[in-house]
């Protein structure tokens, strides 16, 4: 996108920084690594910098050797390395433990009501009949990813499936924004906060479907997509903060200023290529480059979040920890920044 403007070498040492305290994270195979080697291997896709997915492969290589979990939802966002890495170097291994995954997803997982996979975070049944916007990032997004790369029609419909269903359940009609999870059970949000990563979750990744998925418009639930995106970004952009960032809960002007889901937000943003929203982007691009320390940390990422029983809950969730989401996101943000202007964007869609 024409009119980002950024010093490419200061983000280009964030980035080296960012890589190299990720790598030095002891993250085992679960969503918090499964978010960040995917940041790690979108830099790499764009800068073709071969370093960083390398990094990726020497780790998982070493994780196949320890021995692998059960899939979850939340486990099963190590696709995306897997998809990465069977894309680059073509072994066989990654698409197996890749389709290992996708069989949990399609003939195991849980799920109620319309075919919709309920959220889950372990073995047990945690959540029943909850869906949360996570699952977009850590399930849908790589079911169509890999519907599209092995040509599987189903899995694509599935996962559209998994995006028109959540956006009928988490987006408030009112505000364009998402809740953090919805309750099939109590037919309810739950709390009903506005939970800013939430809202990142579901926006960067509904921010890919028109680029992973080819001839995007011929699918009527796509549309659904594009449009849940465009109303949730005129919302977003309105609850920006000062610095360029968005809050922890999005309109809490007492709750903090949250990085992952910033980061999260604004490559939205970027990816969606509307000129309109360059001056947020902008202001983004200087505010998450602000929370990144000298080492590589991505700093303000809050701890891993269930959906909370009130605000002070949202609150005080600590921030005080380096967090492979906060690393990985930080990580597909700057990936979109440098890709920006490379790629065609259609505003109609």
């Amino acid at each position: 996108m024409a009119g980002i403007v950024f010093d490419k070498a200061r983000v280009m040492a964030a980035v080296d920084a960012i890589a190299d305290q990720t790598m030095r994270m002891d993250m085992m195979w679960d969503w918090p690594c499964g978010v960040a080697y995917y940041g790690m291997c979108e830099i790499s896709r764009v800068t073709g910098d071969e370093k960083y997915i390398k990094m990726v492969k020497n780790r998982v290589d070493e994780y196949l050797t320890l021995g692998l979990p059960i899939w979850t939802v939340n486990t099963c966002s190590m696709g995306h390395c897997l998809l990465s890495l069977y894309e680059k170097y073509g072994e066989e291994k990654y698409k197996e433990i890749a389709f290992s995954k996708l069989d949990y997803l399609t003939n195991k997982a849980e799920r109620f009501a319309d075919n919709v996979l309920q959220h889950t975070v372990s073995a047990k049944n945690d959540f029943p009949e909850q869906c949360w916007a996570d699952t977009l990032m850590m399930a849908a997004y790589f079911m169509l990813r890999a519907g599209v790369m092995f040509e599987r029609p189903d899995l694509v419909n599935d996962a559209l499936n998994q995006y028109y269903w959540h956006i009928e359940y988490l987006q408030d009609k009112k505000t364009g924004l998402w809740y953090h999870g919805y309750n099939n059970l109590s037919k309810d949000h739950m709390s009903g906060f506005f939970w800013g990563r939430a809202n990142g979750w579901a926006a960067y990744t509904m921010s890919q479907v028109g680029r992973v998925l080819p001839e995007c418009y011929l699918y009527p639930k796509y549309m659904d997509v594009a449009g849940s995106l465009t109303e949730q970004l005129a919302a977003l952009k309105l609850l920006q903060t000062e610095e360029g960032l968005w809050r922890t809960i999005l309109d809490d002007e007492e709750s903090y200023e949250e990085i992952s889901a910033s980061c999260a937000i604004a490559a939205a943003m970027t990816a969606k290529g509307n000129p309109l929203h360059l001056k947020y982007i902008n202001k983004s691009v200087e505010g998450i480059l602000n929370n990144i320390s000298p080492e590589g940390r991505v700093l303000n990422v809050s701890g891993g979040t269930a959906v909370m029983k009130d605000r002070e809950g949202y609150r005080n969730i600590p921030r005080r920890w380096t967090q492979g989401w906060g690393q990985g996101l930080a990580l597909a943000f700057f990936a979109k920044v440098l890709e920006a202007g490379t790629r065609d964007v259609d505003g109609a869609l």
